[in-house]
């Protein structure tokens, strides 16, 4: 039985053009449509299609923040996630932080393989999925735009300025697409 972790983001939509502030020192979210991480929801969306293939397979996702984020945990469990996760916090983490709240749960939940969105819209970092890889020390493959599994080899795609590389890793790891 294969089981996916899938992070996801609660961010501001993006469709919304934001406003900063009225002390200029973050983005202005009261009354702002929200919704999953676009890069997120692929990685989302490549985790279902895998259990597609996979009926045996588990899709769990997981978001880290405050209460009012539990609408992009149902909306993933509509999207096809068989449950999600809640850490609540009031805190607010960055990339590495993040990595580490993330490695616990992979402690508990022990999944064969990690996807996750390559960055989120409102900060751009592209980093935790690098640093979680590193913490766990679990092979990692970014900016994935295809990927076959087979039993423990995992094949995989991406575009680079020469064409499509193809690299080759094996379970568990962790992707960002």
């Amino acid at each position: 039985m294969l089981k996916i972790l899938v992070p996801i983001k609660k961010v501001v939509d993006y469709n919304v053009q934001v406003r900063p502030t009225s002390d200029n020192k973050s983005v202005d979210t009261a009354n702002v449509k929200m919704g999953i991480n676009p890069f997120d929801e692929i990685a989302l969306e490549e985790a279902v299609r895998i259990k597609e293939k996979n009926p045996e397979t588990t899709v769990i996702s997981i978001t880290i923040g405050k209460h009012t984020v539990q609408d992009v945990l149902r909306s993933s469990l509509a999207f096809g996630a068989d449950r999600s996760i809640l850490v609540e916090t009031d805190l607010e983490l960055g990339p590495l932080q993040i990595a580490k709240v993330l490695c616990n749960i992979v402690e508990s939940e022990e999944p064969d393989l990690i996807l996750m969105g390559k960055q989120a819209i409102d900060d751009d970092c592209n980093q935790t999925g690098q640093m979680l890889a590193g913490i766990l020390g679990w092979p990692q493959a970014t900016f994935i735009s295809k990927i076959d599994l087979k039993e423990k080899e995992v094949f995989l795609k991406r575009e680079v300025d020469s064409g499509v590389e193809e690299l080759k890793t094996t379970l568990p790891c962790v992707v960002t697409v």
